[in-house]
């Protein structure tokens, strides 16, 4: 959970609190969690949330902004009148994992109140799913696709939902949630609040949801992908090939982190490659991505959590939604494939203000990805040479403004040429007899060292 750090006694602090006009039992909550201070987004979006309006909050990850809405949410529910038996308040989510994390924070913030939170996500069994529902929860915490089947098979009742909240909008709309979403919207009453948040503006896709399902929303930007994360120190280290990647991954391992660490790659088969290659050095190791079963990926995040040391290697599925203790380093394996999706990794360390460290291993093929990743975020990232794996590949020898390798000039006479093999502004040959027709006319290399042999 994005903490809020303990640094006063509660009687200077509650008053900070006490502005927002919370009731006393989420006060009492607050104080358990040593929840002393609001955060910036805390600061500026549970006022207007409590005064019942429409908010569009963009804020990075790990700013706190999940108290932004539950602590509203939770402030309408205990205050509003009747007990209606369908759930009052539903919460989206693009994952499973991002799902968890939110129903556990929800229950710590309504530890001193009589409401009761149900998750309902993928990988559980339906039936076991719709018996919880029927016991009338407060609120509805879900992934878009488990919701929207239980809505077509009438389990859940959308009709007296007082509070929606989007959270990580964005990214449900790139995971292709944008129908689901819309019809889960569509299905609450025109009269909710809609609560949603993004750690980036969006396209156009998350404007019309915007337009769509709130009304006049007021828009909170707190950050931008593009601001700074002055609290981790990102690093690129040039690798050469597979090989080089995998022998620079071990000794990083080995010698940059000293609590848990998480690798991210693009694909699952890499994500199990990387399992056993870890395994073999007797690491702890979990894996996590989107073709492991439900428990499977639970019990990874758990046990990942609850130990000392241990290495998680996961996909992008991960991206959000996790938020570790002694998370001191996040490896890139393979660079991803945007700038959301790389702040969005980077984002699992340096939580609340805690300092962290985020390397990206970039091959070759790699470095025109690497560079439009740092004019997407408007930084340079850390050059960082490993003497203890040497390398040949230090990166381009010549680039341009832009951080790319310079390309190879054109020959001149390497023109665009047309059907019959000569350039389109040549002269067409003159006409001959058909017995003799004439016949057609018919970057850098490495000076370094060799890259490290794969360990048997």
């Amino acid at each position: 959970m994005p903490g809020n750090p303990a640094t006063t006694d509660r009687k200077e602090t509650c008053p900070l609190f006490s502005e927002f006009a919370l009731h006393e039992r989420l006060l009492k909550g607050l104080e358990a969690l040593s929840f002393e201070t609001p955060t910036p987004v805390q600061t500026a979006a549970i006022p207007p949330a409590i005064a019942g309006d429409d908010l569009h909050v963009i804020a990075q990850t790990g700013s706190g902004k999940t108290a932004a809405f539950v602590l509203p949410l939770l402030q309408r529910l205990i205050e509003a009148e009747g007990q209606p038996t369908a759930p009052r308040a539903l919460i989206l989510l693009p994952t499973r994992e991002l799902a968890r994390q939110i129903i556990s924070e929800v229950q710590l913030f309504a530890k001193f109140t009589f409401i009761k939170a149900e998750l309902i996500t993928g990988g559980e069994d339906f039936k076991v799913q719709s018996a919880k529902m029927r016991k009338g929860p407060d609120i509805i915490i879900a992934t878009p696709g488990r919701a929207l089947e239980h809505l077509a098979a009438n389990s859940l009742d959308l009709s007296a939902i007082e509070v929606l909240v989007l959270d990580e909008a964005d990214r449900m709309l790139d995971m292709g949630f944008t129908e689901d979403v819309m019809k889960l919207a569509n299905a609450c009453p025109a009269t909710r609040q809609t609560l949603l948040f993004s750690a980036t503006k969006g396209n156009a896709a998350l404007q019309r949801v915007v337009e769509q399902v709130q009304r006049t929303p007021r828009l909170l930007q707190l950050s931008t992908v593009r601001d700074d994360t002055p609290a981790i120190t990102q690093q690129v280290i040039p690798v050469d090939d597979q090989p080089h990647k995998e022998a620079l991954l071990k000794w990083l391992l080995t010698n940059q982190s000293e609590a848990k660490a998480i690798v991210f790659t693009n694909t699952r088969i890499m994500a199990d490659r990387l399992n056993g290659v870890l395994r073999a050095m007797d690491m702890r190791v979990y894996v996590l991505h989107g073709e492991k079963d439900q428990k499977d990926r639970k019990l990874a995040v758990e046990r990942f959590k609850q130990g000392g040391t241990g290495v998680l290697v996961a996909t992008d599925v991960a991206a959000r939604g996790l938020d570790i203790d002694e998370l001191d380093l996040v490896i890139n394996f393979d660079m991803p494939r945007s700038g959301d999706d790389y702040l969005h990794r980077i984002g699992r360390t340096g939580r609340a203000g805690a300092e962290g460290l985020a390397i990206s291993l970039v091959a070759p093929h790699e470095w025109n990805l690497m560079c439009s990743i740092e004019r997407y975020l408007r930084r340079q990232f850390e050059r960082r040479i490993v003497k203890e794996v040497p390398n040949s590949f230090k990166g381009p020898k010549k680039v341009k403004a832009s951080g790319k390798p310079v390309g190879s000039k054109k020959k001149k006479d390497d023109k665009k040429k047309d059907g019959k093999n000569r350039p389109k502004s040549a002269k067409p040959a003159a006409k001959r007899k058909p017995a003799r027709a004439p016949s057609g006319q018919v970057v850098t290399s490495s000076d370094g060292l060799a890259p490290p042999k794969r360990r048997s």
